[in-house]
């Protein structure tokens, strides 16, 4: 794996955490809640989107396929617009940092699920030991960043 891809990789994990709070804004902004902000979001995102594709080409090609594409293939839109209504929902009441940990922690324990059994057409990807502990450390951070200061706060009486 070179450089490039873990770098990528972490300022996509960026923009997601500059996402919820722009987010938020807009929904406050826009005074219709999570769920008018969530839509402006998508549909801005969704302009960009089809203007790179009009220059990209193979947009024609794309669309002449879609009808033949089983439902589940399309899921990933629905997906990400929970995603991002949950997001902009629980932000201000959670915090971000809360809010992130959270999805991290369920990202890591669907796609261990996913990778071990091959799903969605991935390939097969055991889980290791390594990888178990891996895992349990990064719950283990999560659990630490949700509930460590109250811990602290009840040991220290």
């Amino acid at each position: 794996m070179t450089f490039l891809y873990p770098a990528l990789a972490f300022a996509i994990g960026a923009c997601i955490a500059i996402q919820a709070p722009v987010n938020n804004q807009l929904a406050l902004s826009l005074g219709g809640g999570p769920l008018m902000a969530a839509l402006v979001s998508f549909l801005v995102g969704s302009a960009f989107l089809l203007a790179i594709a009009l220059f990209g080409g193979g947009l024609p090609a794309a669309v002449a396929a879609l009808p033949r594409q089983p439902l589940w293939k399309l899921s990933g839109g629905l997906l990400g617009a929970a995603y991002l209504l949950g997001s902009v929902f629980l932000v201000p009441r959670i915090g971000l940092a809360g809010l992130l940990a959270l999805v991290i922690a369920g990202q890591i324990a669907c796609s261990l699920t996913i990778d071990h059994f091959g799903l969605l057409g991935l390939l097969e990807r055991k889980i290791t030991l390594a990888r178990a502990i891996g895992a349990g450390l990064v719950m283990g951070g999560v659990l630490v960043m949700l509930y460590g200061d109250r811990l602290i706060s009840t040991l220290r009486g």
